[in-house]
């Protein structure tokens, strides 16, 4: 068991570092975009997580994890965005 905890916190550690690459092009994403509207694209969405189904089928990661998973990143992306963006704005 000690074996299996210590291979799911090096993954674990990967998994930190691409979302940390994620919220950096999210950043910049949101000084980007010239309007506040442009934050939530319904279609993108659906579009990110055909994409994650997809490539989570190749992989063999159940879709009872992936989609709920990216649905909760994608939201709290979005939520974050609108964050940057608002800030950016302020300034």
């Amino acid at each position: 068991m000690t074996d299996i905890r210590r291979e799911i916190d090096r993954v674990d550690r990967a998994l930190v570092g691409l979302m940390a690459e994620r919220q950096a092009y999210i950043e910049r994403a949101a000084e980007l975009k010239s309007s506040r509207e442009a934050v939530r694209d319904e279609a993108r969405i659906e579009e990110v997580i055909a994409k994650v189904l997809a490539q989570a089928k190749e992989d063999g990661l159940k879709p009872s994890i992936a989609e709920p998973v990216w649905r909760t990143l994608v939201e709290r992306s979005i939520a974050y965005e609108f964050e940057m963006f608002d800030a950016q704005r302020a300034r």
